[in-house]
């Protein structure tokens, strides 16, 4: 009985939607069954051939993820509208550090991380800035909501700020910086910003694209290797050539169509042996070989749940900014799922994204945490102002009951 009491306590101290808190638990405790199996590859390149301290350090991962969660989703979500603001300098000037004296993961050639040097954990920067900037874009278009504003006036407090963290984001890691563009210019759209001055947005954005792949063609040294892995993926996706894109591509199928209906049991994945980064950006096509097409599919359904759930919080949100929030940090989490499992399938270019709250790596399990834990704050408000109504109108409530 005193466990049960425990329990209940436990509870009270979580607010927000509660299917949301669910869905992520259940994908957080299913996500050690595929990162155990497939770090038994790593284990073998990089240790001793013990997959317990990868599976240890995904313990890690996952337990300050929570605790970013957990903390965030008690904090009112109006208070993000101003750490936008103090969180986006910071953003920038981290996303400088990155981009000059950034490392590298496992031989992965990208300036993309940086190292915390009190933990020894490596950190994405461009995945906080994806967080801070939708803040700070939802922020900016709740305060002109239902006022008259010009490009000209737009252009300093709005996109000054996104064309920063994107130029510096683009020249490591273009499909973080397409889906950051792509993500937000849903929500300025979905904002009520104009859609002529959006337009005019995106022709721009694809000019300065256009003018930057021309230059980093003609000027090969400025950034090695990277348009050219761009262009390789691309005329590989199109063209079918044989590069090592192609070969994850097809070790990746081999390990989908080996997993049949029912697939062939927790652990027994053969592919992930041969499949590179088989506990992070494929570990979708290692899910589909060890728990077939059922495990597969349910993994959708818990995603699409999880986007479901975000909907209802967005339309249940008692402010613009609220509603702005869910859907500037919530979409992206669905939306970088569904990439990541279009890659494994061989609908989408590879693009090194890792599955949300599945795949091992800190930075996607943190900053993802952060995202929910907003959307939930947004959540535990909406829970606040009903209870206060019930408290404050006894008589109102139970009048419309009768």
């Amino acid at each position: 009985m005193s466990a049960v009491n425990k329990m209940r306590q436990l509870f009270q101290h979580i607010k927000g939607d509660k299917a949301i808190w669910a869905v992520v638990a259940l994908l957080a405790l299913f996500s050690f069954l595929p990162v155990y199996s497939a770090s038994s590859n790593l284990a073998y390149l990089y240790g001793d051939g013990s997959t317990l301290k990868f599976l240890l350090k995904h313990l890690v991962h996952l337990f300050l993820g929570f605790a970013i969660l957990y903390g965030v989703h008690k904090v009112p979500y109006h208070y993000f509208k101003g750490l936008s603001v103090l969180a986006l300098p910071v953003v920038i000037l981290l996303l400088i550090v990155t981009i000059t004296q950034g490392t590298t993961i496992e031989g992965a050639n990208a300036s993309r991380w940086i190292r915390i040097p009190v933990v020894g954990f490596t950190f994405q920067s461009s995945t906080l800035a994806s967080v801070v900037l939708l803040t700070y874009i939802a922020r900016y278009l709740a305060k002109i909501k239902d006022k008259t504003i010009t490009f000209k006036e737009s252009l300093l407090p709005l996109w000054l700020p996104v064309f920063l963290v994107l130029i510096l984001i683009l020249p490591a890691n273009f499909s973080t910086a397409a889906i950051i563009f792509t993500m937000l210019s849903v929500l300025v759209f979905i904002g009520g910003y104009p859609t002529k001055y959006l337009l005019i947005i995106l022709a721009s954005g694809m000019l300065f694209l256009t003018m930057f792949v021309v230059s980093a063609k003609s000027f090969p040294g400025v950034f090695p290797n990277r348009v050219d892995t761009w262009m390789s993926r691309i005329d590989n996706f199109v063209d079918g050539e044989d590069t090592e894109a192609d070969y994850q591509i097809e070790k990746a199928k081999i390990a989908i169509a080996s997993g049949g209906i029912t697939g062939l049991g927790p652990g027994k994945s053969i592919q992930k042996n041969f499949l590179p980064q088989s506990s992070s950006d494929f570990i979708y096509a290692i899910i589909a070989e060890e728990f077939g097409l059922a495990g597969a599919l349910l993994l959708i359904v818990l995603y699409m749940f999880l986007l479901f759930r975000f909907v209802v919080v967005a339309h249940k949100a008692e402010t613009v900014f609220g509603k702005l929030l869910v859907i500037g940090v919530g979409l992206p989490i669905v939306f970088v799922a569904l990439i990541n499992m279009a890659v494994a399938v061989e609908i989408f270019p590879v693009t090194g994204q890792t599955l949300p709250l599945i795949s091992s790596g800190g930075s996607s399990i943190w900053m993802t945490c952060l995202a929910i834990g907003m959307v939930l704050s947004v959540s535990a408000k909406r829970e606040v102002i009903i209870k206060e109504e019930e408290e404050q109108n006894p008589l109102d409530v139970l009048s419309q009951a009768i």
